[in-house]
């Protein structure tokens, strides 16, 4: 491999000095071509004054020049032929320079060039001894592969790393990710051999369609491939400008939550735990399942293990009355060899190893927390080694954790060195045993999906023609809300069940369409000035047909007493809804990065007050939306709790189905409400779901 470094610079302490310093000093096993007019040689290497005056190929150009220069540099790496190349300089969109980012990224891509950055720290292959980066530290090689978007991040994990027993097969810095981002260098590393787990620090992601294929092709490979990713933005107010009921729930981060669990990506929630849980995948084989065994030289912590664990969603497993039998040949008589199995605190290395070795050997073991305090007669690193010789014998996954400090530090190092994951509190043990037995659950479900992609079977009732009309008419006008009308023609359109409607502007087109309705009705002022229209009384229920014209003057009067400022543009009748139904509520918002995400919760006045919601992205998966309806708290009632009437799921899924559609055909909605969806009892006399009302947004 061969590297050329554009802005070489002779400055010591600069980034393009440090960039060749470290190519240099850190021994990296392929060419290194700085360049630099300015001078002829840097660091006993020759500098050449441009990329043209290179001899032979170059794989990557490293570049640290002004910004301003780069699209001059790139347009020399085409003509050279350059395969990657990797912008270190900032001063692009970050500074407010987004035009000359597209322009070094439209370069890129022209010439078929692999762009990484800019604004970034570089990249670092431990494997090559390559730190192509201005940090100082050469990781260890391993089998991590860590992503930061920050720059200042990375530094700090190339230096932690060593200390939390892992090893890299590469760090990549992304910065303002012109051309390569997340989405791009996964599906690299489901073809890196070096690499078995990938850890993210992400700012926003964007591509989730290649998102979730990479991440669902690694996990089920025969070799399987984690991805953890620490996000931020948690608690920004990104939803702050949606007005719908489907914005005021998903806050800022439904959109990356859905996506997450639609991939089968581990979520770290601290710095910490990303580190943690890419310790357990990098050094810990997956479970066959979800039971727990605690081995222990103190009864508290194996308590408190027990409790975490069952927290976590980890069985304790039933020891065989073999292994119990065995144990309790040898154990003192005051132990304890139901599990949590407490071999006591005068336990040394032998009580260890043969406690470990029935354990790990009995078949309803699935993994094996080891957990040791230091009493005075602990022989901590005799017993580490004890630990690290039971693992490799039963390949089981095993956390041993050592709570304590200088006394059990050489113990942590030994284990470390034997690949053995350690943490220094039963929390973070269980922790990663957890994640372990949750990736391989899911990894399983994928490989018996055969990860399937297809959404749900696109409706055939849908009217695109008439859909488009109605959005014609929106954006003709100069809105970008949709009037309830409207709102309701489009759902008629996408074949949404709706009750009888129709608009009337005065009392006898009421009464005429009370009559066509023939039933009792509801009757809704329309304006665009009243956002709570009963609080204003512009909504009575249960209108006889023949009273349908006299209940018009009753609610505009009622209105015009209570808003008389507000614009009134007639009344929305509606049949009235049979009772017996639970209302639900469905909608999308579009996220900048991530795209429309689709909400299904429960529904009715209290929507906000319960914030009883799930989310998927569009278009959704029939085996999400099911199991968007599956998280729901009301979803109990729903299949029949208690002896209880079942409801007609089939028909919400359904509705979510053509809510997919519609978002997929008309990407530009920002917002949609459908509030209430009342779904029916499930019976051979009736059941399905019934639309009364919605609000669309378009951009």
């Amino acid at each position: 491999m061969s590297i050329a470094v554009v802005g070489a610079s002779t400055e010591v302490g600069s980034v393009g000095n440090d960039v060749v310093k470290n190519l240099v000093e850190q021994k990296f096993s392929g060419a290194i071509f700085p360049v630099n007019p300015k001078t002829n040689e840097l660091y006993s290497i020759r500098c050449y004054p441009n990329l043209a005056a290179i001899e032979g190929d170059v794989e990557c150009a490293v570049i640290v020049v002004p910004a301003k220069i780069v699209p001059q540099v790139l347009r020399e790496a085409v003509l050279k032929k350059v395969k990657a190349a990797i912008v270190i300089s900032a001063g692009f969109g970050e500074a407010g320079n987004a035009d000359l980012e597209t322009e070094i990224a439209e370069i890129a891509r022209a010439g078929d060039v692999a762009l990484l950055g800019p604004n970034c720290l570089g990249v670092v292959n431990p494997h090559r001894s390559m730190n192509a980066s201005f940090a100082r530290t050469l990781p260890k090689k391993g089998n991590v592969a860590f992503l930061s978007q920050s720059g200042a991040l990375g530094t700090a994990v190339l230096d932690m790393m060593g200390g939390f027993g892992i090893g890299l097969s590469k760090f990549v810095s992304l910065g303002n990710k012109a051309m390569l981002d997340e989405s791009a260098l996964l599906e690299y590393f489901a073809r890196d051999k070096k690499t078995k787990v990938i850890a993210i620090y992400a700012e926003d992601l964007r591509n989730p369609d290649r998102i979730k294929k990479a991440a669902k092709e690694m996990a089920t490979a025969k070799k399987s491939k984690p991805i953890i990713i620490l996000k931020s933005g948690k608690t920004a107010a990104g939803a702050a400008a949606l007005a719908s009921h489907t914005g005021s729930l998903a806050g800022n981060d439904a959109s990356y939550e859905a996506l997450f669990e639609e991939a089968g990506i581990m979520r770290a929630e601290t710095s910490e735990e990303l580190f943690l849980l890419a310790r357990a995948f990098s050094l810990s084989p997956l479970p066959a399942g979800r039971n727990l065994a605690i081995v222990t030289n103190a009864g508290g912590p194996g308590v408190l293990s027990a409790d975490v664990a069952i927290g976590a969603g980890l069985g304790l497993s039933p020891l065989s009355d073999a292994t119990a039998s065995e144990l309790r040949a040898f154990l003192p008589s005051a132990a304890s060899v139901k599990n949590p199995i407490d071999i006591l605190g005068d336990a040394k290395s032998d009580r260890y190893a043969r406690a470990l070795d029935l354990v790990l050997a009995d078949p309803s073991v699935h993994m094996v927390l080891a957990v040791l305090t230091p009493q005075s007669m602990t022989d901590v690193e005799t017993i580490a080694e004890k630990i690290s010789e039971s693992v490799e014998k039963s390949g089981k996954p095993v956390v041993a954790v050592f709570m304590g400090g200088k006394l059990v530090a050489g113990g942590l190092k030994m284990l470390l060195k034997k690949k053995i994951a350690v943490a220094n509190f039963p929390e973070d043990g269980i922790r990663m045993l957890a994640a372990l037995a949750d990736f391989a659950e899911s990894r399983e479900k994928e490989v018996v999906m055969k990860y399937s992609y297809k959404t749900l079977p696109a409706p055939e009732k849908n009217d695109i023609e008439r859909a488009k009309e109605i959005f014609q008419v929106v954006k003709s006008s100069g809105r970008n809300l949709l009037s309830p009308i409207e709102t309701l023609d489009l759902f008629v359109a996408y074949g949404f069940p709706i009750p009888k409607y129709a608009k009337a502007t005065t009392s006898e087109e009421a009464a005429r369409a009370a009559r066509d309705i023939a039933g009792p009705c509801v009757i809704k002022i329309l304006s665009n000035d009243i956002t709570h229209k009963s609080d204003a009384g512009g909504i009575l229920l249960n209108v006889a047909p023949e009273r349908a014209g006299e209940a018009f003057e009753r609610v505009l009067e009622r209105v015009k007493l209570s808003a008389p400022e507000a614009r009134i543009d007639g009344a929305l009748l509606m049949e009235m809804a049979p009772k017996g139904g639970i209302e639900l509520i469905a909608g999308s918002f579009r996220d900048p990065n991530l795209g429309q995400t689709v909400m299904l919760g429960s529904g009715g006045i209290y929507v906000e007050i319960l914030k009883d919601a799930a989310f998927g992205l569009s278009p959704v998966a029939r085996s999400r939306a099911e199991t968007m309806l599956a998280k729901l708290r009301i979803f109990p009632l729903l299949n029949g709790a208690r002896g209880g009437a079942k409801y007609d799921i089939d028909a919400v899924v359904e509705c979510v189905g053509r809510l997919s559609q519609l978002l997929t055909d008309f990407p530009d909605i920002r917002e949609l409400d459908v509030n209430p969806l009342i779904v029916y009892p499930d019976t051979p006399e009736g059941g399905g779901v019934l639309i009364v009302d919605g609000r669309v947004v378009v951009n």
